[in-house]
C-alpha cells in the first residue's frame, strides 16, 4: 500500500517507518518533537557552512519545535522528483518540484523574509559558505556581480522571480535531492 501525503508525494509504510526512526534518532529525549539543537547530531548539517540556515528552515518564525509531520514536510523538499508519476491537472504543485526547491533555497538567502535577497543578505551567505577562502574585497565583488547579473528590475536586490530565472540552467533537482527514503 502507498500513502499520498498531502504534500503530493507517495510513500509506502516502510518509508514512513524509516523516516520515523530517523526522527526518533534525532529526538534524544523521546519528547515527540525536535528542537534546533537536536539537528546538531546530523553530520551533513554540522559540517555544512549554512547548516544553521537549513536547520532554521525546519522552524516557522517563532516556532521552537518540530513534530514528525513538519519534519517530513521539510525533508520532502529534498526528495527527488518522480518523473514517471503522472501529474493530475487539479493536483497542487509537489513540494519536491523544481519551483518548490527554488523557493526553499531562496528562503535560505532571504533572511528578513521581505521577498528579496539584498546585497547584505547575499554577503552573509557568501561569508558563511566561503569563510576564509577569499578576501572581503573578493566577496563584495562576487555579491555585486551576482546582483548585477540577476537583478532585472534595477532595485539592487534579487526577487524570487529573478532568482528563479538566474538558475534556469542549473540542475536544482539534482543539487537539492537526497534519497532519505531509500
Amino acid at each position: 500500500q502507498t500513502y499520498l501525503f498531502q504534500y503530493t508525494f507517495a510513500v509506502t509504510p516502510a518509508h514512513i517507518k524509516r523516516l520515523y526512526k530517523r526522527f526518533q534518532a534525532l529526538d534524544k529525549g523521546n519528547k515527540g518533537y525536535l528542537s534546533p539543537q537536536d539537528f546538531g547530531s546530523v553530520k551533513e548539517l554540522a559540517t555544512n557552512p549554512i547548516g544553521d540556515r537549513i536547520i532554521g528552515a525546519f522552524f516557522s518564525q517563532g516556532q521552537e519545535t518540530v513534530d514528525f509531520h513538519s519534519f517530513v514536510r521539510i525533508l520532502a523538499h529534498f526528495r527527488p522528483l518522480d518523473k514517471n508519476r503522472a501529474k493530475r491537472p487539479d493536483s497542487p504543485e509537489p513540494i519536491n518540484s523544481r519551483i518548490s526547491k527554488l523557493r526553499f533555497a531562496f528562503q535560505l538567502y532571504d533572511q528578513d523574509n521581505d521577498g528579496k535577497i539584498s546585497r547584505d543578505e547575499l554577503l552573509q551567505v557568501l561569508r558563511t559558505m566561503l569563510e576564509m577562502q577569499v578576501t572581503e574585497e573578493q566577496l563584495e565583488s562576487i555579491a555585486d556581480r551576482t546582483i548585477q547579473e540577476a537583478d532585472l528590475d534595477g532595485d539592487n536586490a534579487i526577487s524570487f522571480d529573478e532568482f528563479r530565472k538566474s538558475l534556469e540552467k542549473v540542475n536544482i533537482e539534482h543539487k537539492m535531492s537526497s534519497r532519505f527514503l531509500h
